[in-house]
């Protein structure tokens, strides 16, 4: 697991998109939303089992789940995913451990920051 890439990811969006992690489960110490201003979510921390993606290894490993444009094939099921526990027409789960270049993961969380903020009812930040 590469915790240093997800302190450096959450730091990014924080200093990028102001948005910090909300821890909104109890049950679910490894999981926060990332919320646009206007307070829908264009991001979702979590720690899971590497199964659950549908990889052999049980190990665990840290995602973000972001938003995606529909018409994007970007689900390579090696390094970014169909979503985890969302709706896998609209989310993609990214692996946080360094198998995505930074500034790749930074183009997939401005996505899906302005798919929220394009939203009618979202108003810009």
């Amino acid at each position: 697991m590469n915790r240093n890439m997800t302190e450096v990811i959450l730091k990014y969006i924080e200093e990028t998109y102001g948005a910090s992690p909300e821890f909104l489960w109890k049950d679910l110490p490894d999981a926060a939303a990332l919320r646009h201003p206007c307070g829908k979510w264009f991001g979702v921390w979590m720690r899971i089992s590497r199964r659950k993606l549908g990889l052999a290894e049980e190990a665990p490993v840290e995602v973000l789940n972001l938003k995606r444009d529909p018409m994007l094939g970007l689900a390579d099921g090696r390094r970014i995913f169909p979503a985890y526990h969302m709706n896998k027409e609209h989310w993609i789960t990214v692996l946080l451990d360094g198998s995505v270049p930074f500034e790749e993961l930074k183009g997939l969380i401005a996505m899906s920051y302005d798919m929220i903020e394009n939203k009618r009812g979202c108003k810009k930040s």
